[in-house]
């Protein structure tokens, strides 16, 4: 590896990530053919001061929807706000011509609420604390 090094960092620069995530995004496209990816927020805002206080962020690419982040404020939990949240991100990724979702969550976040939505567990990873584990999901959109 002649001209080259390796850094570990916990504090990367976002001009970085979006180095790996542009050329990474350019061997897919090399190899599929499709340039479809996008991303994807449905934000609940404040509504006296527009500031962003919750909500789900993902991306749509090759037909799947990817969910990276919900967050639900405890105060406004409990109301349906979750659901209309998660109708909405699956209902976009839809007319964006994807026939699936994915996600994580973790054994003590939310899997019982993407369960009553349709989704489905295809795998669990044990995490810290002993007895936490990562939940895997999925849900058919077609």
């Amino acid at each position: 590896m002649p001209n080259h090094s390796i850094r570990l960092t916990d504090s990367p620069q976002l001009a970085d990530i979006e180095t790996i995530s542009h050329s990474l995004n350019a061997f897919n496209i090399e190899k599929t053919g499709v340039d479809d990816v996008r991303p994807l927020a449905v934000l609940i805002r404040n509504a006296g001061t527009d500031k962003v206080v919750g909500g789900l962020t993902g991306r749509t690419s090759l037909g799947l929807l990817f969910i990276d982040l919900f967050f639900i404020p405890p105060e406004l939990r409990g109301d349906g706000l979750g659901s209309r949240i998660l109708a909405e991100a699956e209902a976009e990724a839809i007319k964006r011509g994807c026939r699936g979702a994915v996600l994580y969550t973790i054994n003590f976040q939310a899997p019982e609420f993407y369960a009553r939505h349709g989704w489905q567990v295809f795998g669990e990873v044990p995490c810290d604390p002993p007895g936490s584990s990562r939940v895997f999901m999925r849900k058919d959109l077609a």
